[in-house]
C-alpha cells in the first residue's frame, strides 16, 4: 500500500524516544499475535465470505454493536469498555475473548481524534482474532463523503492529526501497518506537544490549515492509504441473522446484491487499478437519498408519517429481512436522543446515541445481542458536559 508524508518547514514536536519504543513494543506484540478465528473453546470457529466481508457465520458469539463515533476518543473508549471488549486501564487490550464487535461508521468528522479511533479498533481486530472473536466495521456516510474529497464537516483538530500523523508515518520509515497499528498508543503525546507549541503557530493558522488539508487528501482520497484501509470495510455486514449497516438496507439494494455492493465500494475506494482505469463512486449505496449510507427511513419519528407511510415503511423492512434470511438490522447514521431503541416489532435497532462532542454529547450506549436477543447496555460513568444539539448529516 502506497504512503506519502508531506514536508513542513516549520518545526512540530515529536514524542520522546521512550513513548516511540513503548508504541513500537505494542505493535510488535501486536501483529505477532497469530491472525486467526479459532478458539481455544466448544464453539465453532468464525467463517467469513466476500471481499471485504459481507456474510459472517459466527456460532454461539455473543455480539455487541457501537453506532457513530466521530472523532471522539473518549467517548469510543468509554463505549467499548461498555461493551465489554476493552481494557479500562488504557492498555488498549481486548478483554472480550470470542465477541464479535461490529462498529456502523461515522469515525470521521465532527471531531478530532478520527485516526486514532480507527488505529484502536485496528489494533483490537487482530488482538480478537487471537482469542476466537473478531471486530468488523461498516463505511458510513462520513467516511464516502471524506474520500470523495467533501471535508465541510472536518474538525480542525482532525486535520492537525492528519499532519501529525504523516509525521509520525515517516518516522516508522513509511511502514503504514506499524504506523497505523500503533497510532493510538502515541497520538495523545503528539496531540500534547501540538498544544504546547499552539502559540508558535498562531500566526500561521490558514497556513496550518491549508497544510492539514493537504495531508487529509493525501489520506483519503481513492487510492490513498486511509482510504485502502476503510476499502477493507463494507457498507452492510450480515452476523449469522442480523444485518449491520449505517443507514439502512431496501429491497432494491438486496437485489442489486450485497456482496457486489460492497466489491463496488472498495474498489472506489482503492482508486484506479489495471483492471478499472476510473471505478466509479456506486450511487447506489453511497450517494442517493435511499443510498446503504444515507437512508433515514427506518430511524424517522414523529406525528408527520400517518398510520399508511409506517405500514408501508414495516413492509419494506419486513420484505429487506426475508429477502437476506435476517431477523433484524441495525443501524446508526441518526442521533436517538432518547437512546438505544428498536421499532417495527423490533425488527430495526437505532443505535446512534449522538455520543460524539461533535454532535449530542451523550453518554455511551452499545447494542449487546445473545441467543438473538437484543438489550441496550449503558455506560455508568458520568458525563456532566452540557448537551449540544447538530445537524445530523
Amino acid at each position: 500500500m502506497a504512503s506519502v508524508s508531506i514536508t513542513c518547514s516549520l518545526p512540530l514536536q515529536r514524542p520522546s524516544a521512550s513513548s516511540q519504543s513503548q508504541s513500537r513494543k505494542l505493535v510488535d506484540t501486536v501483529i505477532a499475535t497469530p491472525v486467526h478465528y479459532n478458539s481455544s473453546s466448544s464453539l465453532k470457529p468464525i467463517v467469513v465470505n466476500g471481499d471485504p466481508p459481507t456474510f459472517v457465520s459466527a456460532p454461539g458469539r455473543r455480539i455487541v454493536a457501537v453506532g457513530d463515533l466521530h472523532g471522539d476518543l473518549d467517548k469510543a473508549r468509554c463505549a467499548l469498555e461498555t461493551a465489554g471488549v476493552l481494557s479500562s486501564d488504557d492498555q488498549g487490550l481486548w478483554i472480550g475473548g470470542e465477541t464479535v464487535l461490529v462498529q456502523l461508521g461515522d469515525i470521521l468528522d465532527r471531531g478530532e481524534d478520527e485516526l486514532a479511533i480507527l488505529s484502536l479498533l485496528k489494533s483490537l481486530d487482530i488482538q480478537a482474532k487471537a482469542h476466537g472473536g473478531a471486530v468488523f466495521q461498516v463505511n458510513g456516510n462520513h467516511e464516502t463523503m471524506n474520500v470523495e474529497g467533501d471535508f465541510r464537516y472536518v474538525d480542525n483538530g482532525a486535520l492537525d492529526e492528519c499532519i501529525d500523523f504523516l509525521e509520525y508515518l515517516e518516522e516508522c520509515e513509511h511502514d503504514w501497518e506499524e504506523a497505523f497499528v500503533s497510532w493510538c498508543a502515541v497520538s495523545g503525546r503528539w496531540k500534547q506537544d501540538r498544544q504546547v507549541s499552539q502559540n508558535y503557530w498562531a500566526p500561521w493558522n490558514l497556513v496550518k490549515r491549508q497544510k492539514g488539508v493537504i495531508a487529509r487528501s493525501i489520506l483519503t482520497r481513492p487510492g490513498g492509504p486511509l482510504a485502502c484501509e476503510l476499502a477493507q470495510h463494507g457498507v452492510v455486514l450480515k452476523v449469522d441473522d442480523w444485518l449491520f449497516c449505517h443507514g439502512g438496507l431496501l429491497p432494491h439494494h438486496v437485489a442489486y446484491g450485497l456482496e457486489r455492493l460492497n466489491s463496488e465500494v472498495s474498489q472506489w475506494m482503492k482508486g484506479p487499478s489495471e483492471a478499472d482505469d476510473s471505478p466509479q463512486m456506486p450511487f447506489i449505496a453511497t450517494r442517493g437519498y435511499d443510498s446503504i449510507v444515507w437512508n433515514r427511513l427506518y430511524s424517522r419519528d414523529g406525528p408527520e408519517l400517518e398510520d399508511y407511510q409506517l405500514e408501508q415503511i414495516q413492509s419494506l423492512l419486513e420484505e429487506t429481512l426475508q429477502s437476506v434470511g435476517a431477523k433484524a438490522m441495525v443501524v446508526g447514521h441518526t442521533p436517538q436522543p432518547m437512546g438505544v431503541n428498536c421499532k417495527y416489532n423490533c425488527n430495526i435497532w437505532r443505535i446512534d446515541v449522538g455520543m460524539s462532542r461533535g454532535v449530542l454529547d451523550s453518554s455511551p450506549e452499545v447494542l449487546e445481542i445473545r441467543d438473538n436477543k437484543a438489550k441496550a447496555l449503558r455506560s455508568t460513568r458520568d458525563w456532566s458536559s452540557e448537551l449540544q444539539v447538530a445537524d445530523y448529516t
